[in-house]
């Protein structure tokens, strides 16, 4: 054991003495804070994608190589750590109200960014809020992913280059993914090309639902040259 896992569990033990964690599923103690705030049990029953797993080949689908639903999705190929529920749900969650990412959810996107055809991937973009919305919100939970992204891999972040110009008041829960669509159509848009041109474009996001929004960005980043746009997210939805 090397002395930085050493320093590690060392750390992880007095912090869970001076300030005892329990888990928001099923409420035992968290001995180790790289789990976040859900244990290690309950990450074991969360679903997680590994690199024999049947998924579409384009959108990361589960379970099936050609869902048939992503055919007019513009981006090239996108992934996710796994499905949306358990310990993924909760980071997740978190993440909406704190700019952390635990080390399992660090080393599970790492895990999958080095998978082909993620590894091509040349600039990481995050998924942009509204001027308006980051104002309320006060952080963007899609830079924070790519942020640690970028730093794990040595890889650009760029989170100038792709804005959002327009945003809706309507209610996007429970819409079908032509309804989602709508509403985001034409909402981002790249201002510095240049920085595009040419590069095969992480996009990251912390979850994947219909694909609508990351499609709309994906668009937009094409129409500026970009070769190829891999999309990373957290978690699917089922």
């Amino acid at each position: 054991m090397n002395l930085t896992r050493t320093a590690e569990i060392l750390y992880d033990a007095i912090l869970t003495i001076v300030y005892p964690q329990v888990c928001v599923i099923c409420g035992s103690s968290v001995e180790q804070r790289r789990f976040g705030v859900a244990c290690e049990t309950c990450w074991k029953g969360t679903r997680i994608f590994t690199d024999e797993e049947r998924i579409c080949l384009k959108c990361g689908a589960p379970d099936q190589e050609r869902c048939g639903r992503c055919e007019e999705s513009v981006f090239t190929a996108a992934r996710a750590a796994g499905i949306y529920e358990g310990a993924l749900r909760e980071s997740v969650l978190l993440l909406k109200r704190q700019p952390y990412v635990p080390r399992q959810v660090e080393s599970l996107l790492t895990e999958v960014v080095r998978r082909e055809p993620l590894s091509l991937s040349t600039r990481v973009v995050p998924v942009p809020l509204h001027p308006k919305r980051l104002k309320t919100r006060g952080f963007n939970q899609a830079s924070v992913i790519g942020q640690t992204v970028s730093k794990v891999l040595k890889l650009p972040l760029d989170e100038v280059s792709l804005v959002r110009v327009s945003t809706t008041e309507k209610y996007r829960a429970g819409m079908d993914t032509k309804g989602r669509r709508d509403t985001v159509a034409g909402a981002f848009r790249v201002t510095h090309p240049r920085l595009i041109a040419g590069e095969n474009i992480l996009l990251v996001d912390d979850v994947f639902t219909t694909g609508a929004t990351i499609s709309a960005c994906a668009e937009a980043l094409m129409a500026a040259g970009a070769g190829n746009v891999f999309v990373l997210t957290v978690a699917r939805a089922r």
